[in-house]
């Protein structure tokens, strides 16, 4: 049985959150509060891979650097599930191994559109 603070909300440990980082099984920790964003996947705004992409880790930075309105902040609320069991292990954050390929992820489209452009660019300039 899980523990719970004196208010009576649910402690998890970040292992516990980790494990919930599949398609249909997406949780988060923002600001030491754990979030179930399974079931908000397809009304994200930002689209799902945002959410995949932080999914079982901490995405306190990623929420804070888009600047979410108060309204995505009260979304939000609705999908805590408890409070953070202690620190995060080594690992679980969104600047890990996981973050970076994200990144790497988001990096190969811009890769193409560039290579793209400049064969275009080569091909106007070889019919001249």
């Amino acid at each position: 049985m899980a523990e719970a603070t004196k208010s009576g909300e649910r402690l998890i440990k970040a292992e516990e959150v980790l494990k919930h980082q599949k398609e249909g099984d997406l949780w988060l920790i923002i600001d030491g509060d754990v979030y179930d964003a399974t079931k908000f996947v397809d009304e994200h705004p930002g689209g799902e891979e945002v959410l995949h992409d932080v999914a079982g880790t901490d995405a306190t930075d990623a929420f804070d650097d888009i600047g979410h309105s108060d309204e995505a902040r009260e979304i939000l609320s609705g999908l805590k599930i408890g409070k953070l069991d202690g620190d995060l292990p080594t690992g679980i954050s969104n600047s890990d191994e996981k973050g970076s390929k994200g990144s790497q992820q988001s990096q190969i489209p811009l890769f193409a559109v560039t290579a793209l452009l400049l064969a275009l660019i080569a091909l106007f300039y070889a019919k001249q």
